[in-house]
């Protein structure tokens, strides 16, 4: 079963079709009957009963675990990140601001090749995308079959839109979902919503998303049009009257965003992982393991990895 055929048997084709295909083809840049079912367990399932109370316009928790939720007061994710820092041991030494070179297999364990120098190391856990982690791990024997593979992984691009404007229409709400392909962005977001921490007197900030894939007309759109393109859309749902309403903007552009799971993923991540377990070579993270993970399942899997690699070693 691929993805399209999922929602209309679960959903119906109102849905489907009003929502959930058009909003699908927008952040995927990629047709829902060609993708796999693995991304359909992060799809909440409703009974049809809280389906028909929220057409009826009543409110309907639905998927806890994003509905309600902690977030730093100060300094964003990186916080969290900061704070697990702080936890390691005086020997861990992070190096940053160096791109790996490459990775081969020594008789003592491994050689790291950096742009700030050379490390040697008795394992390996890769974060680096594993369709680029396969180009660069030197390996007499490394079939052509897995670079071939490797090649085939499908991923998409992130521009992020900051806007601060004069007026609130969003109200108490944090994310919305935009299925209408006349606006460029798929989701916006209310980043006053996270706290005191984020909120500028007397404004509003939304944080928009846009995928793209690249030498597509959003990759080759300059920052400028696409931040037009954002207004443009902020006018057409309403958060904003006139461009004369926006008080400044901000746009980053991100190559790694969203693991995309067509119908050969499982098969080419397979090859892969199984390679690099014989290479005894762990793949972790989104884009290491190349799986669609947020940050809560990515720090669940790295934590089960220390454990395994621990356990390894006693």
């Amino acid at each position: 079963m691929n993805t399209l055929k999922f929602f209309l048997k679960t959903f119906g084709e109102g849905i489907t079709n009003t929502y959930l295909r058009p909003y699908n083809e927008k952040i995927w840049k990629f047709d829902p009957s060609f993708m796999d079912t693995q991304m359909v367990e992060r799809i909440p399932k409703p009974p049809k009963e809280d389906i028909i109370r929220s057409a009826k316009g009543e409110t309907i928790d639905g998927y806890l675990h994003q509905l309600y939720f902690t977030y730093p007061k100060h300094g964003g994710t990186e916080a969290l990140i900061k704070a697990f820092i702080e936890k390691l041991c005086p020997k861990v030494k992070i190096h940053t601001n160096a791109k790996v070179l490459g990775v081969e297999k020594i008789s003592a364990g491994y050689r790291v090749d950096t742009s700030s120098g050379v490390f040697d190391s008795d394992k390996v856990v890769s974060t680096i995308p594993a369709n680029e982690f396969c180009h660069i791990y030197k390996d007499t024997y490394k079939p052509q079959e897995i670079l071939e593979t490797a090649d085939n992984l499908r991923y998409n691009s992130i521009a992020i839109c900051i806007i601060n404007v004069k007026k609130d229409y969003a109200g108490d709400n944090y994310a919305f979902m935009v299925a209408d392909k006349n606006v460029k962005f798929h989701r916006i977001s209310k980043l006053d919503f996270m706290g005191r921490g984020y909120h500028i007197d007397d404004t509003t900030t939304y944080m928009a998303e846009i995928t793209y894939r690249k030498n597509d007309l959003n990759d080759k759109a300059s920052d400028a049009e696409l931040i037009e393109k954002v207004i443009d859309g902020l006018k057409i749902i309403g958060f904003i009257d006139s461009k004369e309403d926006v008080n400044f903007t901000d746009l980053k552009r991100f190559e790694y965003a969203y693991v995309i799971y067509d119908l050969k993923h499982r098969k080419n991540m397979d090859e892969i992982k199984a390679y690099f377990e014989k290479q005894g070579i762990f793949l972790n993270g989104r884009f290491g393991s190349f799986e669609y993970l947020n940050m809560d399942a990515i720090i669940q899997q790295s934590r089960e990895l220390s454990e395994r690699i621990q356990k390894d070693l006693q």
